[in-house]
Order: structure tokens, then C-alpha cells, then sequence
């Protein structure tokens, strides 16, 4: 199966929190609310580094991808 880059996710023990579950690597789930971020893969040092400079990208496209698909349930 192939999946999507990013998933919109919620959970109701959860009200106030908007997820969004990025299925490549590195995979890894942002929560909006608070910006909180738990990767599923552990990294090494050099990983860590070069992770450092993209996660600010990485959060960028998540918040697009939300806003695109708010915009969409808008229309």
C-alpha cells in the first residue's frame, strides 16, 4: 500500500489536539496544539545533525498540509 507523506490525525482522549503523522523518513508525529514531536526511528549523531537543520521544513510542510486540508473541508 502505498501511503500519503502526511496523515491527519485526532483522538478524543485528546480534544484540543490536531495530529499529523508524516509517514516517510524521517516518519514521525507532530501534535499542533503544543508542537510536541515523537519520531518512530532513533537516530545517530550524524543524524541527529543533519535532522536539526530540516526539522524546521519538516514542520513547515506538516502546518501547510494542515491548512491545505482545512481549507478543502472548507470549500
Amino acid at each position: 500500500m502505498e501511503l500519503p507523506k502526511f496523515i491527519l490525525g485526532d483522538n478524543t482522549d485528546y480534544p484540543n489536539a490536531i495530529f499529523i503523522i508524516h509517514t516517510e523518513f524521517p516518519r514521525f508525529v507532530i501534535n499542533l496544539e503544543n508542537d510536541e514531536v515523537e519520531f518512530f526511528e532513533e537516530f545517530d549523531q550524524h543524524d541527529e545533525k543533519e535532522l536539526e537543520t530540516e526539522m524546521e521544513n519538516y514542520i513547515q510542510q506538516a502546518t501547510d498540509f494542515y491548512d491545505r486540508e482545512i481549507a478543502r473541508y472548507e470549500d
